[in-house]
C-alpha cells in the first residue's frame, strides 16, 4: 500500500491489530492532527497506549512499525493478541 492513510482506515486497522482487546481512539482538539490510542480489556484495565502523529498513521509502513511495536510491548506483559498482518 502505498497511498496515504485517512484516519478513519487507521483506526479501523488499529482496532483489528489488538483483538481480542478494544482499542480506543481519541483526537485532542488542539488542532495537531495527532491520535491517542488506547488498548483496553474487558475490564477496561489499560494494557498499552501510544500516542501518533498524522505523518505517522497517514504513511501504512509507519503505522505497521508502530503497531508492531505496541503489539510486542502488550504481548510481553502477558497477554494473547490474535495473528495479524498490516491489510
Amino acid at each position: 500500500m502505498n497511498t496515504s492513510l485517512r484516519v478513519n482506515e487507521a483506526l479501523l486497522i488499529a482496532g483489528r491489530a489488538f483483538q481480542p482487546f478494544q482499542c480506543v481512539a481519541w483526537q485532542p482538539q488542539d488542532g495537531t492532527g495527532s491520535l491517542t490510542l488506547t488498548v483496553i480489556d474487558r475490564t477496561n484495565k489499560r494494557l498499552g497506549q501510544t500516542q501518533l502523529d498524522i505523518r505517522t498513521y497517514a504513511d501504512p509502513a509507519q503505522l505497521a512499525d508502530v503497531l508492531a511495536q505496541s503489539r510486542e510491548q502488550i504481548s510481553r506483559q502477558g497477554y494473547a493478541l490474535e495473528p495479524w498482518s498490516m491489510p
